[in-house]
């Protein structure tokens, strides 16, 4: 009934889940796990308790207090679309009976009101259906830093890293300024340092995860040594080998093991790092550039999904950051600023597969920017300027 995740391919265990076997069995890093198939169908009590009773003997054998479950569906880190984010994760789900809900939560997304609007944007075959949904159950690495790589689009050319502390969804979900770190061919490794202000990590009191604050004297230190930049930067060198072609990773650091978590197509062109000072325009406020593109537009300040109904198409999200349910503004927006995150968050990355310019991390940018305010956003240098030559600071 269950597939082992070194056994899984991706026509039965969809894309994530295959992608993360091919590797393991290369002898990558990779936890392992197991997948319940797409074509597993607990309907009826009688499937329901060979499911549980499936369930139970695989964790069992993983011997581990707790595990994430996550999607793995077959229209779900592909070439074309990566469905960064649409679907759901449990993290740090612990026995039996929690796992199985897990399970049903995972299957249950696929029918998420944003999914069909995203399916539609990216070209999937059929919008309206429901997509087959494999799920897939690993042990949680307790990571004392995570983040995201992009390898080179080239060869020789740059390795992308975004990290912070703790485990990787404050990466993903865009909600903190991480460090980011570009590494050369011949080892050469620049960096940018962001404000790591929270981190999530495992429960020790239940089930789940937990956000914290980060100690002042970690917000500003450096994640990720050299070493292992230089780690990481090989290990996305042979992932990219393996599943042939420029490949983004989930990664995790646990008691100095590096291990890969997710990988998968990078699905649209990445733009480079910050632009120089010297050609930042006057009064501009100034972020990581997320998507590319210009465009100038009438701002609109989202603090919530009590705002989504003031957006009217063509307004600009401005926002502190974004989570999976914002994804169907990102259909009528012209463009987004976040005051936190990297370019290798999942907004960032539904912003480039939908073509639209997008600037993250951009500090207090939901009280610089005024309502309504016609602003020039320029997602390829991460630079956002009012119209009409006025301060930036004086749209408040």
């Amino acid at each position: 009934m269950l597939t082992r995740l070194r056994e899984a391919t991706p026509a039965a265990s969809g894309h994530k889940a295959g992608a993360l076997g091919e590797l393991l069995r290369e002898g990558l890093p990779v936890p392992d796990g197991f997948v319940v198939p797409a074509d597993v169908h607990p309907s009826g009590t009688e499937t329901a308790s060979s499911l549980r009773d499936a369930v139970a003997a695989e964790l069992a054998w993983l011997d581990v207090p707790a595990v994430a479950v996550r999607s793995s569906a077959v229209d779900e880190d592909t070439a074309g679309a990566s469905a960064a984010g649409q679907y759901e994760s449990v993290i740090g789900a612990r026995g039996t009976d929690e796992v199985c809900r897990a399970i049903a939560v995972c299957r249950a997304s696929a029918r998420a009101a944003r999914v069909g609007p995203y399916r539609r944007r990216t070209g999937g075959s059929d919008p309206s259906s429901v997509p087959g949904m494999a799920v897939l159950v690993q042990p949680v690495i307790e990571a004392e830093a995570s983040g995201v790589m992009f390898t080179p689009e080239q060869p020789g050319g740059l390795t992308r890293i975004e990290a912070s502390w703790g485990l990787g969804l404050s990466v993903v979900g865009g909600t903190v300024t991480p460090d980011s770190y570009e590494a050369a061919a011949d080892g050469t490794i620049g960096r940018s340092i962001g404000g790591k202000q929270a981190r999530t990590d495992l429960s020790r009191a239940g089930s789940g995860v937990v956000t914290s604050t980060v100690t002042p004297d970690h917000q500003h230190a450096r994640v990720l040594d050299d070493a292992t930049v230089a780690t990481l930067t090989d290990l996305g060198g042979r992932t990219a080998r393996i599943l042939g072609g420029r490949q983004d990773v989930e990664w995790a650091v646990a008691d100095g093991a590096v291990w890969i978590l997710q990988a998968r197509p990078v699905t649209a062109p990445l733009p480079a790092g910050r632009v120089p000072a010297l050609s930042i325009p006057a009064g501009a406020l100034v972020g990581t550039p997320g998507s590319h593109g210009t465009v100038t537009a009438p701002a609109r300040i989202v603090r919530g999904p009590s705002d989504f109904p003031a957006v009217r198409g063509g307004d600009i999200v401005v926002c502190r950051y974004t989570d999976p349910a914002w994804t169907p503004l990102f259909t009528i927006a012209a463009g987004v600023v976040t005051e936190t995150g990297g370019a290798l968050s999942h907004a960032a990355i539904v912003a480039r597969e939908y073509g639209i310019p997008a600037v993250l991390g951009v500090p207090g940018a939901t009280t610089c920017i005024t309502n309504g305010a016609r602003i020039t956003v320029d997602g390829t240098a991460g630079t956002v300027t009012p119209s009409g030559g006025r301060s930036a600071r004086a749209l408040s």
